[in-house]
This record gives C-alpha cells, structure tokens and sequence, in this order.
C-alpha cells in the first residue's frame, strides 16, 4: 500500500521537485547539451526546463547514468530518489538488461515493482515508461521478451498507480531520424519529440505536438550505400559494444550523474 503522506501531484500544482532515474535513455544519450559542455541535455532535461516554465523554482535531479543494469539502478539511484522525497519521478529500466542473453523479463519485472513500491511509498509521482518495439530498430532483443516485460510494466503501472509513456505503439519513432546512428539512442529530434510525449502524460502545456508527421524524406541508399552503413555501424558502435561485454565493463563504469542533487534551474 501507499502511504498516507504521498502528495496529490496530479498536475503542474503538486510538481515543485522532479528526480529522473535510468540509464543512457534517461541520461540523454545522443543530445548534445547546447552549453558545450561534454554532457547531453536529453529529454528528461528538456521536461524538467518545461517544467520550470510554469513552476518557477523547480528543483531537478538526474541521476541517470549510461549502460546502468536494473539491479544497479535499484541499488544507487532508487534510495537516493527516495531520500530526496521529489513529488515527481520518472524511472525508465531494463533495457541493458534486455539486451544480455537469458535476460529474464519476469524477475526484472518483480525488481521494477518493488522499486516502484518503494518510490511511491516516499510520496512521489511515479512514471514509467515501457519499451520501445525492436522489431525494425534493432534484433538484439528478442520480440517476445520485449513485449512480455512491457505486459509487466503496464500491470505495475495499473497496481501502483503511476503514469505510463507506452512507447510500443508509438510508430511515429520508428523513423530513422528519430535515432542516433548508433541505433540504440534517440536522435536530439527523437528526445525533443519524447520531452513532448512526457509533457502530455503530465499535463504539461505545450505549443508542439510529439507525433508530428516527418518531413519528406530524401533520396533512399542503394543497396551497396546501405551495405556501407551497416559496415561503419558494425565497426564503431556493435564490436565496441560486444567487447565491453566480454570483458565485463559498461559505458558507465565510474560516470557519476550530471545532476545528483535536486536543484534549481
């Protein structure tokens, strides 16, 4: 059950604290930050900046961090989001997870419930997001895994009473401009885009809308122009990754967040 002190942060009224917890997808990976800073802005970034506009004073924390697995997103980020007490969270996990071979959606999905339990336990607005479709993105996730850790999170999102970007459906991100040519990261449009979706979800008012039709695209690659593109994404972006793997590492290894404190705008 949810304790009596969870606040009533159905709208922009209760949201004077945002923390966002994940991995590279909520960190921002690919966006680069406009400061010139070597960071990414991403969407959580963007929310809380919409945010602000209309709760002047808004104090944010991301403690995402790149490459982070479930466990050790429960491990670090959960109890520091808990100790903060923010009225609003967003927490998206799994996905690396996901990723590995025998990845067991079923006992991912008991570790996001009690993360989840524990988070709107602390009084905060909880909102999760489910999976994107892998079925024209990438093949490193099994379809059907996919789609049975979704059914999960959808089923927590109803007992725990959280909010939900269902992003399964959402075909208008299955362009390829929506995507860094790393093809597991958004693009800087795909995470303005998803900013926009979250605001919905939360009832933030805003002037564009996320599912937009894309522009008309431009000549399509032949066949040996695409072979050429799948060579330079094997060579700089899959044997990397495979090889972290093997050895045991993850892109986040010693990376603390880029907001670990909730703070002002």
């Amino acid at each position: 059950m949810i304790d009596d002190s969870v606040k009533d942060a159905s709208g922009l009224g209760g949201f004077d604290s945002y923390v966002a917890i994940g991995d590279s997808f909520t960190e921002g990976l690919n966006d680069p930050d406009p400061s010139g800073d070597d960071r990414y802005r991403g969407w959580a970034d963007r929310v809380a900046e919409r945010l602000a506009a209309h709760r002047p004073g808004l104090r944010y924390a991301n403690l995402a961090v790149r490459g982070k697995l479930l466990h050790q997103m429960v491990e670090d980020q959960v109890p520091r989001a808990v100790e903060m007490r923010p009225d609003l969270v967003t927490f998206g996990g799994g996905g690396n997870d996901m990723l590995r071979p025998g990845a067991d959606p079923d006992a991912l999905a008991v570790r996001f419930d009690e993360a989840v339990r524990r988070l709107r336990g602390a009084g905060a607005r909880v909102l999760i997001f489910t999976g994107f479709d892998p079925r024209g993105l990438t093949r490193a996730v099994p379809r059907g895994k996919a789609a049975t850790f979704n059914m999960h999170l959808r089923a927590i999102a109803d007992r725990r009473d959280c909010l939900l970007v269902d992003l399964w459906p959402v075909s208008v991100l299955n362009d390829p401009r929506a995507w860094h040519e790393d093809r597991l990261h958004l693009s800087s449009e795909g995470h303005r885009r998803m900013a926009l979706r979250v605001c919905e979800v939360l009832g933030v008012p805003v002037e564009e809308r996320w599912n937009d039709p894309w522009p008309p695209r431009g000549a399509v690659l032949d066949w040996r122009a695409q072979r050429r593109e799948d060579l330079y994404w094997a060579r700089t972006y899959f044997l990397p990754w495979v090889q972290r793997r093997i050895q045991g590492r993850s892109s986040g290894d010693g990376r603390d967040p880029k907001r670990p404190d909730l703070s002002s705008l």
